[in-house]
Parts: C-alpha cells; sequence; structure tokens
C-alpha cells in the first residue's frame, strides 16, 4: 500500500522551486496536455487548489475516493489532499492556486470557514464564482501597482463564495482529533518558541507518537509540520500588516531575526523582506 509520504510533493504540479507568485493561475490546457491529459497522484504541503470545468470532463481521485468533473463544476482541493485527474482530451477550464497565507489572511476567521476549506468540495458553480474567477485571471495576467493586493482581494472572495457553496456538514480535517487539536496548540503558542516536545506533552503523548500522527496525515516530521505553520503565521503577518520583519520574527518566537530570516528563506525561497513585496504594491 501506497503512504502518504510516497505520494509526490509539490508547489505546482511538476513543480518544486517554490511558489511563483502571489496566486498562480492557469488553463487545464496548459498542463494537462503536457502530460497525455493524465496528472498522476500528488499533493501540495501548501497550496489550496480550485478546478473550474468550463468544457470537458475529468475522472478525479481524491484521498483513494472516485469523483467526476463536469462542465460547470468546480472542485476544492484543500492542502496535503491527494489528487490525480485524468481529463478528456481538449478539455478546457481553469486552475486556480491559492498559498496557505492567503488563507490564513482571511479575516475574521471563523470555525465553519475553517472546515469548508480543510475538505475538498465538488459543486455548481455560481455565476458569482465564475465572475470572481475570470476577475482573478484577469488580474493576474495584468502587471502594475497593488496587483498583489487584488490578487489576494479576488482570491479571498473567490475562497468565500465556495465556502457558501459548499455542504453545511462539518468533517474533521485529515488526521483526526490530535491533529486538529496541534493546530489549535499551534495557533494559541506562536510566540512561545515550542518544540514538538513541548506539544507532545500538551496533547498527552509522546514526541514519537507525535511524528507518527504528522507523518501519517502529512508525510512531515513534527518538528518539520510545526516549522511551516509558524512560516504560515509568518507569511500572512509579512503580507497583511505592516509590523517590520524583526518583529515578525519576535512575535513568532524567535530570539534571533537573522536566524528567523535563514529559516524563512529555505521554506519560503525568498527573504522575509522580498516575500513581503509581492503583497505591497
Amino acid at each position: 500500500m501506497t503512504s502518504r509520504a510516497d505520494i509526490p510533493l509539490f508547489d505546482l504540479f511538476g513543480e518544486t522551486g517554490g511558489f511563483p507568485d502571489t496566486v498562480h493561475c492557469e488553463r487545464i490546457w496548459d498542463r494537462a496536455r503536457l502530460h497525455d491529459w493524465v496528472i498522476s497522484p500528488h499533493r501540495h504541503a501548501e497550496i489550496t487548489q480550485v478546478f473550474f470545468m468550463r468544457q470537458g470532463h475529468a475522472q478525479v481521485r481524491i484521498d483513494g475516493r472516485d469523483a467526476t468533473l463536469d462542465d460547470g463544476q468546480f472542485l476544492l482541493i484543500p492542502v496535503q489532499i491527494v489528487h490525480g485527474f485524468e481529463f478528456q482530451k481538449l478539455s478546457e477550464g481553469l486552475v486556480l492556486s491559492f498559498p496557505a497565507p492567503v488563507l490564513a489572511g482571511m479575516r475574521p476567521a471563523s470555525p465553519g470557514l475553517s472546515a469548508r476549506l480543510s475538505r475538498p468540495v465538488i459543486g455548481t458553480a455560481s455565476g458569482t464564482l465564475v465572475t470572481l474567477s475570470e476577475e482573478l485571471v484577469g488580474a493576474f495576467g495584468r502587471p502594475g501597482p497593488y496587483r498583489g493586493n487584488l490578487l489576494v482581494a479576488l482570491a479571498q472572495a473567490l475562497l468565500a463564495e465556495i465556502c457558501a457553496l459548499a455542504p453545511a456538514e462539518e468533517a474533521a480535517a485529515p488526521g483526526g482529533a490530535k491533529m486538529m487539536a496541534l493546530d489549535r496548540l499551534i495557533s494559541e503558542r506562536l510566540a512561545e518558541g515550542w518544540r514538538a516536545g513541548d506539544y507532545a506533552a500538551a496533547l498527552s503523548i509522546t514526541p514519537g507518537h507525535l511524528t507518527r500522527l504528522c507523518h501519517a496525515a502529512t508525510g512531515l516530521s513534527a518538528s518539520r509540520y510545526i516549522e511551516g505553520k509558524v512560516m504560515t503565521e509568518a507569511s500572512r503577518m509579512l503580507a497583511f500588516t505592516q509590523v517590520p520583519v524583526a518583529e515578525v520574527g519576535y512575535r513568532l518566537g524567535f530570539s534571533d531575526p537573522a536566524y528567523f530570516s535563514r529559516r524563512f528563506r529555505a521554506l519560503r525561497g525568498q527573504s522575509p523582506s522580498d516575500y513581503r513585496g509581492r503583497f505591497v504594491g
């Protein structure tokens, strides 16, 4: 049986060099035709994707379950969800990719919003959703001042509309109750510089058990998973606040600003200042 850790982990499909922009928009045609219309199972560590089928059909495999994507439908794929496609040849539509800080910046946050964005959703696109997708693609292709701000605003509006269209029932995030409890603890203890052992103790489990849970749910060690969550919050603060870079590090438990910058660069592929520049007109 293939474990989650063995499933390829990409930024965009087939790419591991870092996410290229504030958001990313492309046609289904752009990538699917290069792979004979078959996109093999893969996942994204920090990218949520929305697929719109404008014309055509796809057989979809989502975390081991089969589904279809038809004309006029959308599909939400949250982070870490394994997914693959067999597209009907010449299918046309959109693939919209949103990095985790764009979702983390959606305020005010609510348990309902988070739950809806944590599970796959297939539905019929509303007129509002179609309009927002077209506006997003247009803004993506236009240079100019405040481009990053406009892309974030349109992306968040689009994701909010998907939440409104999603079924009302709540579903547990991948990894179960312990992973959700871990996520809550991380958000509560961001400023305290907790390590994996601290979180394990707070959850009344051993560090080894925590690592096994994180590895089963995400393919990452507990330490790497926790650091990724911290850097997502760092990215959110850099993108959506004017807090100085050094202060961002201090607020996230880093006593040395230079070390914070090195770790941010290691995970994001660019300095905190350069990352902030994506979102500042």
